[in-house]
């Protein structure tokens, strides 16, 4: 059985349909043209030395060379051995606002799915490390248990959106403690513990504060991202523009201030996110890449025998073959 490590090379393929349609064409233009010039029977005494076959064949060499080049890319594989693979891997829990006022547009579209999309980016980062999502407002719930499946997890993340979470407001509080509860039901060994928390930092419920020397007790460090800006914007959803209890359109700004605490107090650190430049991959790579990571169990991976080399090797042959392949029929003089 042939397995192929990278299978989309096998389009290029198509290209040898319209390269051998041009050569056909090319080869019975010429021969249509030299027919016109002189009458067939006249060939051996006048151009002795051409062959159509011959210029089939090398033709024909180029073009079976050209497909075992393009195969070579697919990177064909066959035969296998079993080697021990142990990997090691951080734990991280992503605790990201879904308020309403995630739907603000200060960041476009919105600061939900710009949070969206850097969370996807980060787990392009990730290898080995288990990642879970927890969906906060005026409450939290665990929406993904941190997992090495990356798949599963982007698709619990696409099922998030402003309001999943009934109870509205922010509460940073409810966060913390969902991702402590979290951690409890989970052995990581001695590896660092590590949460992100996305908000607008409008905390409206709770003293996340409170919880600082319980992060410290758990190995819990966390990492805050801000989402938004300080100049704010108005809230727009379907029903129209968010308005509090007087009938008074509501803005939301960017608070900054108790994200800043958190993460300083717990040994992470802050981030504004910012248009082009979320701020997950630099969290990622000066914050939490360098921390200490859990040895997970040793599995046995199936690592596959390249072949390519035997189809590079018979391009090569056939090119070579077709450059030492004489032009002139046997036995023609110049």
């Amino acid at each position: 059985m042939i397995h192929w490590a990278n299978p989309d090379a096998h389009l290029y393929l198509l290209a040898l349909l319209p390269i051998s349609g041009w050569l056909l064409y090319a080869l019975r233009r010429r021969t249509r043209k030299l027919k016109q010039a002189i009458h067939p029977s006249q060939w051996p005494t006048l151009i002795p030395a051409y062959s159509s076959k011959r210029i089939r064949g090398r033709h024909a060499l180029r073009l079976l060379a050209t497909t075992l080049l393009l195969l070579a890319l697919a990177r064909p594989q066959w035969g296998y051995e079993w080697e021990p693979v142990r990997q090691r891997g951080l734990h991280i829990l992503v605790a990201l606002d879904t308020s309403k006022s995630m739907l603000a547009q200060d960041l476009k579209p919105t600061r939900l799915q710009q949070a969206k999309w850097g969370i996807r980016d980060l787990i392009n980062e990730l290898n080995g490390d288990r990642i879970g999502l927890i969906a906060f407002s005026g409450d939290a719930f665990l929406q993904c248990p941190a997992t090495s499946d990356y798949a599963a997890f982007r698709m619990m993340l696409d099922d998030l959106y402003a309001g999943i979470v009934p109870m509205g407001g922010t509460d940073l509080y409810q966060a913390l403690d969902c991702a402590i509860e979290s951690f409890e039901e989970t052995d990581t060994g001695q590896a660092d513990r590590v949460v992100i928390l996305i908000s607008d930092g409008e905390s409206h419920t709770g003293n996340a504060s409170d919880l600082v020397d319980t992060l410290h007790a758990a190995n819990i460090r966390v990492f805050t991202i801000g989402v938004g800006t300080q100049d704010g914007e108005l809230i727009q959803t379907s029903q129209g523009f968010i308005k509090d209890d007087q009938g008074r359109v509501v803005k939301s700004r960017l608070h900054e201030q108790e994200l800043e605490s958190i993460a300083r107090q717990t040994g992470g650190f802050y981030v504004r996110s910012a248009p082009g430049d979320f701020g997950l991959e630099r969290v990622y790579h000066e914050g939490i890449s360098h921390l200490q990571k859990e040895e997970q169990n040793e599995r046995m991976s199936r690592i596959w025998t390249e072949r390519f080399p035997l189809f590079l090797s018979g391009a090569l042959l056939l090119l070579l073959l077709e450059a030492l392949l004489p032009t002139a029929r046997k036995g023609a003089t110049s």
